[in-house]
């Protein structure tokens, strides 16, 4: 398998028709999740932070975060109010989330997963390179971190609400590509009406893996699929990761 910086970048982004399709499949994940069965007692009260996506404000996480907690977890919002993108010099912004993260690791005396929706997985994943003595895994849904220029419809929202993407060079792209040293999961929809699902797949590693769901992108934090693998891998005992096992991104069984 070729390596992380060599993987193609040049995807491109999804098909208008599944775009246009967003909000009302998203508003069916959402009627499925209310409906679903509820969450099972798994958790073993460990801290997980939840990280919305680009112009998400606390409240399009609420769902998956009550889902946690049910399951005995102990879930926390990232804190900071509406995703408008990083502000200013990436690094330096990352230093106040980094310090968020080790205050949630002291505060419980043990590691914390983090869980990031779309740009949110990007800040998780960078989070868990910076401190990985803090951060126990990182899951990541709808996240393009193989490919965040031209194969999303996501850029002209970002440009919106932050001023301009100048900042996403090539070496930062290649950067972002580069798993977290900590058991990673990506979770991706071959149907994601905004991001690339081919800028989703993770390399696979002994801590590493990729798993598709059938969820739209708007709807990942409700759709039934992405909670029951999001509860699934967090109940996993630390230090005791282990791969889903079932079909995953290239369409071999896990544990293959």
């Amino acid at each position: 398998m070729a390596s992380i910086q060599t993987l193609p970048t040049g995807f491109p982004a999804p098909p208008l028709s599944l775009l246009a399709m967003e909000p009302l499949r998203a508003l069916f994940d959402f009627a499925a999740a209310k409906f679903s069965a509820a969450a099972p007692a798994v958790g073993d009260g460990h801290p997980v932070v939840v990280f919305p996506g680009l112009g998400g404000a606390p409240f399009t996480t609420s769902h998956l975060r009550r889902f946690l907690t049910d399951a005995g977890f102990t879930a926390h919002c990232w804190g900071r109010g509406v995703n408008t993108g990083p502000e200013g010099d990436f690094d330096a912004w990352l230093d106040a989330l980094e310090d968020d993260v080790r205050r949630w690791h002291a505060q419980a005396g043990r590691k914390v997963s983090l869980v990031g929706w779309s740009l949110g997985g990007i800040y998780a994943r960078e989070l868990a390179k910076r401190a990985p003595d803090c951060v126990r895994q990182v899951i990541t849904l709808g996240t393009p971190f193989a490919s965040m220029r031209g194969a999303t419809h996501a850029e002209a929202l970002y440009k919106l609400l932050n001023g301009d993407a100048a900042q996403i060079t090539p070496e930062l792209q290649a950067r972002l590509r580069a798993c977290p040293p900590v058991p990673t999961t990506s979770v991706y929809s071959k149907s994601d009406g905004v991001v690339c699902w081919r800028g989703c797949i993770e390399q696979r590693t002994p801590r590493s893996e990729s798993v598709e769901v059938s969820a739209s992108h708007l709807g990942m934090a409700t759709h039934p699929d992405v909670l029951r693998v999001v509860i699934d891998r967090l109940a996993q005992p630390e230090g005791q990761w282990r791969p889903l096992r079932r079909r995953e991104s290239a369409g071999r069984p896990a544990g293959r």
